[in-house]
């Protein structure tokens, strides 16, 4: 007997879950966790481009040290943050990781801004190669974030509003951190490439 009521009543609170928002938590929240793959995926991509881009650079501009150093040792700050999953859940450590990533993208900036003064690493092929990788994942990461704000503030807006939030509050489930304003400020300056002001690659023989 004890059994049979116990069952009906898991059946009852599922119900009352259910009608409460708890599907569409759940939803929102497997959609967050995709686009967060997704950011991570093209914040790898820039990472694993530096190396050869600051080789590169490094070959044509040795005496720039310190925008050199500067753009290696952003990337040591990224690589050593275990971005996992789990991170968006930890407002804390988010803000570390953003603001790691912010600063590479700063650094990255700056490198590409002291690549002016040198025309003939502006017109070598690798290094108009890695530019145009560079260029193509900065856009991959503006529309990856995008996807992850969105993502989140349909989430967080269930999470707020009534009566989902009483389904948010018994199976704890809490409002999650998204990139602020000086991120997408950070993210709208990133490294821009112009090809315009290179000079035309020369004719094969």
């Amino acid at each position: 007997m004890l059994n049979r009521i116990s069952a009906l009543l898991m059946v009852v609170v599922t119900l009352a879950l259910s009608g409460c928002g708890y599907n569409t938590l759940q939803t929102q929240d497997e959609g967050i966790k995709s686009a967060w793959a997704e950011v991570l995926n093209q914040y790898q991509r820039r990472t694993d481009l530096v190396p050869n881009l600051v080789s590169t650079v490094k070959g044509f501009a040795s005496q720039e040290k310190d925008v050199l150093l500067g753009v290696t040792e952003a990337r040591a700050k990224v690589g050593g943050i275990n971005a996992t999953p789990e991170l968006i859940n930890d407002p804390a450590a988010f803000k570390k990781f953003t603001e790691a990533q912010g600063e590479l993208t700063g650094a990255l900036s700056r490198l590409l801004v002291v690549t002016e003064n040198y025309p003939q690493l502006k017109s070598d092929g690798l290094f108009r190669d890695l530019q145009a990788q560079l260029e193509g994942t900065e856009n991959r990461i503006t529309v990856a974030r995008k996807r992850y704000i969105d993502a989140v503030a349909a989430y967080n807006i269930t999470v707020r509003s009534f009566p989902s939030n009483l389904t948010a509050m018994v199976t704890g489930a809490k409002v999650k951190p998204s990139f602020e304003v000086e991120n997408e400020k950070a993210i709208s300056s990133a490294p821009k490439v112009d090809f315009g002001s290179s000079p035309a690659p020369a004719p094969a023989p």
